[in-house]
């Protein structure tokens, strides 16, 4: 049984993607981040960095105690090594898939994180931040489709890479992007998008978060405000 912290975010996706598509029981343990969740002593046990996601493995592999993992990428990986699904087990699958994982996880998510921030959440609207993040979003666009234009999916056959990007893409029109201008990235897109686990997954972020984080000084403060004296 796997414990899975989460919120209704690309990364909190990512992991409700994979247990979906992998048939792995858990249970879902809400982290509301516009009411502070994140914060709370028993949460930061678990994820030091006040970030969602987390799980707890109550039946790791060792036969010990129970395994706690923070890091979407981490988790991703935990769970295809424990499961022995969607990590391809030949050497240059298995690379292709780790190298587009950390590509999201160091540029797609990071970049597109910015562009929301600066597009909706930022009190003052900076056109340089927006400009420049919106943009970089769409390079990063174009290089998946670019590498989707030979492949079906980024490494091949479906794996935690392409749970990791999706989440993140499903939001383009926020992100100031056609999904139009890039053909080979809108045909994987709606391939993952007409997945039942996909379906089931975004079901499930639906029935827990049923209003959308306000944007108002206080969820700011929250989200956004948070310094060195704030780690505890």
């Amino acid at each position: 049984m796997i414990d899975l912290y989460y919120w209704t975010t690309p990364n909190g996706h990512k992991i409700t993607l994979f247990l979906e598509e992998a048939g792995v029981p858990y249970t879902i343990h809400p982290v509301n981040l516009g009411r502070g969740d994140q914060f709370k002593p028993e949460f930061l046990a678990i994820s030091p960095n006040n970030r969602i996601p987390a799980i707890v493995d109550q039946d790791p592999a060792d036969g010990g105690a129970p395994v706690s993992i923070f890091e979407s990428g981490a988790i991703l990986l935990y769970l295809a090594e424990k499961t022995g699904k969607f990590l391809p087990k030949d050497l240059r699958g298995r690379i292709a898939a780790l190298e587009w994982l950390f590509w999201q996880v160091g540029g797609l998510g990071p970049m597109a994180g910015q562009n929301h921030h600066f597009k909706q959440y930022a009190p003052e609207k900076l056109s340089y931040a927006i400009e420049r993040y919106v943009n970089e979003t769409n390079r990063l666009y174009a290089v998946l489709n670019k590498r989707l234009a030979d492949w079906a999916f980024v490494a091949g056959e479906y794996s935690i890479a392409d749970m990791a990007s999706y989440p993140w893409i499903v939001p383009y029109e926020n992100q100031g992007q056609k999904l139009a201008d890039f053909p080979h990235l809108e045909r994987w897109f709606e391939a993952i998008r007409a997945r039942p686990a996909t379906q089931r997954a975004y079901t499930k972020a639906a029935e827990i978060n049923r209003a959308p984080i306000p944007v108002d000084e206080e969820s700011r403060k929250t989200l956004f405000a948070q310094t060195a004296a704030n780690v505890k």
